[in-house]
């Protein structure tokens, strides 16, 4: 092994235990991560730190690729064991990664999908990984679509206003659907993480205790509005 790549070993070591500090930070103190308070706990003088991560910013920005990436694998391995004709099925367990993951990591998921951190604005890195899970839901719109089992036209018509940028996010993604499809698609996208963020932030506390049926349920009614049926 030359020494070069012993020093990219050990650099890449250093940053995956800074990164793991600092997602305990997050644990503790919130977003308010301290780049110095970092330092602190793995021994190092602040400015070592910056050989790293040049800014706080810089690692938050790591730590939030990571976590969406981390979000978008747990959705992808679960939804690609389902057969791909099994529409309802393959919808109904990307819900339950996306839950699950989120239950396990609350931390990350509120760096994610909690309040925006102050001072703090993404750079475009964040973008591919923030796209898996809507990806993903759109690969099965796609799917139903192709294969005639999703109507393009089902329920409520799409507001003309609306079109352009039903057009432009179907571009973005790289996936065909009609615009009332994706719309309905969005829809239900917008109710999985909502009813996520209720449960991972305690907004159902003493409200349901039966949380597991309780998105169940939910995640079948938004699928209704989909189109999507068993």
């Amino acid at each position: 092994m030359t020494a070069a790549s012993i020093r990219a070993r050990v650099r890449a070591e250093m940053t995956e235990e800074i990164k793991a500090t600092a997602r305990r930070h997050l644990a503790a103190d919130g977003a308010n991560l301290s780049l110095r308070a970092v330092a602190r706990e793995l021994g190092m003088v602040s400015s070592a730190i910056y050989r790293y991560f040049a800014s706080r910013d810089e690692l938050l920005t790591a730590l939030i690729v990571d976590a969406y990436n981390a979000l978008g694998e747990a959705a992808e391995r679960a939804e690609a064991a389902v057969d791909r004709a099994d529409l309802l099925g393959r919808w109904l367990t990307a819900c339950r990664a996306v839950r699950g993951w989120a239950l396990e990591h609350p931390h990350e998921y509120a760096l994610i999908y909690g309040s925006p951190v102050p001072g703090y604005a993404a750079p475009a890195d964040t973008v591919p990984p923030a796209s898996r899970v809507p990806v993903l839901i759109t690969g099965i719109l796609h799917d139903g679509f192709q294969a005639g089992r999703l109507a393009a036209d089902q329920g409520e018509p799409v507001p003309e206003p609306l079109r352009p940028d039903l057009a432009a996010l179907s571009e973005e993604v790289g996936v065909e659907v009609p615009p009332t499809l994706l719309a309905r698609g969005m829809t239900a996208w917008l109710q999985l993480f909502g009813a996520v963020s209720f449960e991972v932030f305690g907004q159902l506390n003493n409200v349901i205790g039966e949380r597991e049926s309780f998105f169940e349920y939910q995640m079948r009614s938004a699928a209704r509005v989909v189109g999507l049926e068993g």
